[in-house]
């Protein structure tokens, strides 16, 4: 997602012989197609890392995110008013904006082209909220799609919601951040992982336009992290850095059911 506003209606970003496309959508209120804009900054990062907690902790694709909402506000110090540069107002906007999206996956391998639909959100409800003299809607429940369900009961590494917190100012940082929690733990060999600062570029720093200024954020970033992943294992070499296997940020819980 971009990190940034944009007026643009797709976004494009490309690594190797993979690319990513999202596109902004509609959502039906009841009347008319409203033009929602494409999901963008940390809002709606943090607006998924919620929805797919919620769906693996009750193991079901539906999320009531309406009745959830103060909590994880509350969680992740933001406020819980009405305000138009926060709260509830910024995350419908975003929550809004995610829902109506679309996910295009495209792969190249051995010689064939594949292109795969990754939307996340298969259904969106809302109530109709009449706000003064127009009626505006407000998020009920994100149904998820079924692979992205599957998958996120498959592969899902929970995250620290302190952490969440203390990097919720910085969607770069949250992206470094939920990357470094996946990537660590699959580090194999004891010499670990060398990143390039290219490879870093490709991956995260192409709305940069300069290679230099990437490189200085993205080394702030990744201070922030470790700041807040005390556990992860990550090394600045000439001319990127290593990554070595490391413990999960957070360490699953196994629960014990007595019938």
């Amino acid at each position: 997602m971009p990190r940034r506003h944009t007026d643009q209606r797709t976004f494009e970003r490309h690594n190797g012989r993979a690319s990513i496309l999202l596109e902004a959508g509609k959502l039906w209120d009841g009347k008319c197609w409203l033009d929602q804009p494409l999901p963008y900054g940390a809002v709606p990062r943090l607006v998924m890392v919620h929805v797919s907690s919620e769906a693996v902790r009750t193991r079901s694709r539906s999320v009531e995110v309406g009745h959830s909402t103060r909590q994880f506000l509350t969680t992740l110090g933001m406020q819980t008013s009405g305000g138009a540069r926060g709260g509830y107002r910024a995350l419908k906007r975003q929550m809004q904006a995610l829902a109506a999206c679309r996910l295009s996956l495209g792969v190249q391998t051995d010689g064939r082209v594949t292109t795969i639909d990754a939307k996340p959100i298969r259904r969106f409800e809302a109530w109709l909220h009449q706000d003064g003299e127009q009626a505006t809607l407000w998020p009920g429940v994100l149904e998820l799609s079924e692979e992205f369900y599957g998958t996120l009961i498959e592969h899902a590494v929970p995250l620290d919601p302190r952490a969440l917190a203390a990097l919720r100012h910085s969607a770069l940082a949250l992206d470094v951040y939920a990357w470094l929690a996946h990537r660590l733990r699959r580090v194999a060999g004891a010499g670990g992982t060398k990143l390039s600062w290219r490879n870093l570029y490709e991956q995260f720093g192409q709305e940069y336009g300069c290679a230099k200024d990437f490189k200085k954020q993205f080394r702030l970033a990744l201070r922030q992290t470790l700041a807040v992943y005390p556990d992860a294992r990550v090394t600045e070499v000439i001319g990127g850095i290593a990554l070595h296997a490391s413990r999960a940020p957070v360490q699953p819980t196994k629960l014990a059911f007595r019938l």
